[in-house]
């Protein structure tokens, strides 16, 4: 049976028509269900049969897609080119790898459609996230939480040895979007000098940004490399063999972008090596990473179960974004973290 929800008529309520319907097979909790109700006014909720329990999963072929303006949550990416009158799609994560074709791009050109991601609810989180594991590396957090539940041997001399400050350091930062620019304000009080790789340098970034074609230069210079890279084609096996081999023996990589832009192979090798000194990684290929994988028993590699985006206010911060870009998509307005 379908679910739909018309929400009671506000004033002052959409310019483009007069009513809206908003396919969701996004699976919120009561708190955000009712942020998202009461949010949309009058127009029509149309909830999926099958919602996804994650948002990192996409949903399949819904027949209730047809019948929507706008889809919230993530949709089949082949349906979108199916149903003419859909023309807003409103992603709830930060990345769009799935969506990112030129079928999708075309079938949304051509209806004067759009795509937006949740990248404004996920920028701060995984900048703490990836700020927190810097600073772990930094005070050499993760081997005296190693010490304290093995041997309990209390090896202070050692530790404090290695232990860095940060000021003076230089963090490479691989793609710049929303969270790279939250990384570079956090870091800045620290003394750390950060530089970033972009594809298209627009001049307005806050650090220091060179285009792609300097990589490899850049690598050499850097003690902590951030890896916040999209998925797709393009970066597929971007981090291989030879680009651990530029890098310092001293230097950290760090990966919160997706774990495909990885070779985790020679990232493995690197370790064992001692090529590079440590690894963070939050995203892996796949996910979940198998118990047996040589990623979880390689030297000084440090995992988190894809959990830097994570918050206990997440659902409902995805919810007031997307009622908020709607209000702008009922005004005319520009919405908010446009990819198409």
């Amino acid at each position: 049976m379908r679910r739909t929800f018309s929400a009671i008529p506000r004033a002052g309520i959409c310019k483009r028509m007069s009513t809206l319907n908003i396919y969701c097979n996004a699976h919120f909790p009561e708190s955000a269900a009712r942020i998202l109700r009461e949010g949309i006014g009058a127009n029509r909720l149309i909830l999926s049969q099958k919602p996804q329990e994650s948002n990192l999963v996409a949903g399949g072929p819904d027949p209730l897609l047809a019948e929507a303006d706008i889809a919230l949550g993530q949709p089949d990416a082949a349906s979108i080119t199916l149903h003419p009158r859909l023309r807003w799609v409103h992603l709830t994560t930060a990345g769009y790898d799935r969506y990112d074709r030129p079928d999708v791009r075309a079938a949304l050109h051509a209806r004067g459609g759009a795509l937006t991601t949740s990248s404004g609810v996920y920028d701060e989180p995984c900048a703490q996230h990836a700020l927190s594991l810097i600073m772990a590396q930094a005070r050499q957090l993760p081997a005296a939480l190693k010490s304290g539940l093995t041997d309990r041997s209390w090896p202070i001399k050692e530790l404090r040895g290695r232990s860095r400050l940060l000021g003076g350091q230089t963090v490479l930062i691989l793609g710049f979007g929303s969270i790279a620019r939250r990384l570079a304000q956090y870091l800045k009080p620290l003394g750390t000098k950060v530089i970033a790789v972009r594809r298209t340098v627009r001049g307005d970034e806050p650090v220091e940004t060179f285009p792609e074609t300097q990589v490899n230069e850049l690598l050499q210079q850097a003690d902590h490399v951030v890896n916040i890279l999209p998925g797709g084609a393009a970066t597929e096996r971007y981090f291989t063999s030879a680009r651990f081999a530029l890098m310092k023996p001293s230097a950290v990589f760090y990966n919160i972008g997706r774990g495909s832009t990885v070779d985790q192979t020679a990232l493995a090798e690197a370790l064992a090596s001692s090529r590079i000194a440590a690894a963070y990684l939050d995203v892996t290929t796949p996910e979940p990473l198998p118990p047996d994988h040589p990623l979880w028993a390689a030297p000084n590699c440090y995992i988190t179960p894809h959990t830097a985006g994570g918050h206990d206010t997440e659902f409902n911060r995805l919810a007031q974004h997307f009622v908020a870009n709607l209000k702008r998509w009922e005004q005319g307005e520009g919405l908010e973290n446009k990819v198409v």
